[in-house]
């Protein structure tokens, strides 16, 4: 299960990634553009929000079948939080996650309640920016591409 639960968490972030790029990319070049906000530009971000929060579930999920429970457990906290690996593991990493998904949620949410086009857009470039920021900034890119 362990290994099941790590080849999707690895491989669907490769989906998240993408369409959070294009997500991005399309709000920040419609704002400017002074394009108008349409159905696509809707379930960009839609789908955008729905597998964002398939990997976090997932990432949630490989938190709890991995084996790092029993490393806090045995090694305590303090070992831990000494451990530039074991702390960006088992603490920053899940920490940055959610707090991506959580922009992304806010950005989608924020969007909806705004009525122009160029706002909408406004409100989906800065959200949805910031979490990639985040989410490349914690990527186990040592991990995930060796």
């Amino acid at each position: 299960m362990y290994n099941t639960i790590k080849m999707l968490h690895s491989g669907w972030a490769y989906l998240v990634l993408f369409i959070l790029v294009v997500a991005t990319l399309n709000a920040i070049v419609k704002s400017m553009a002074g394009k108008e906000y349409s159905a696509k530009d809707f379930r960009i971000s839609l789908f955008t929000l729905i597998v964002s929060h398939i990997q976090l579930l997932l990432g949630i999920v490989f938190y709890f079948v991995s084996d790092y429970m029993s490393v806090i457990s045995n090694m305590g906290m303090g070992a831990v939080m000494k451990d530039s690996i074991l702390r960006s593991n088992i603490i920053e990493h899940p920490l940055t996650m959610i707090i991506a998904i959580a922009l992304i949620t806010i950005g989608y949410s924020k969007h909806k309640k705004k009525l122009t086009s160029k706002a909408k857009f406004r409100m989906i470039a800065v959200f949805y920016t910031l979490a990639l920021i985040l989410i490349l900034a914690k990527i186990p890119w040592q991990v995930w591409i060796g």
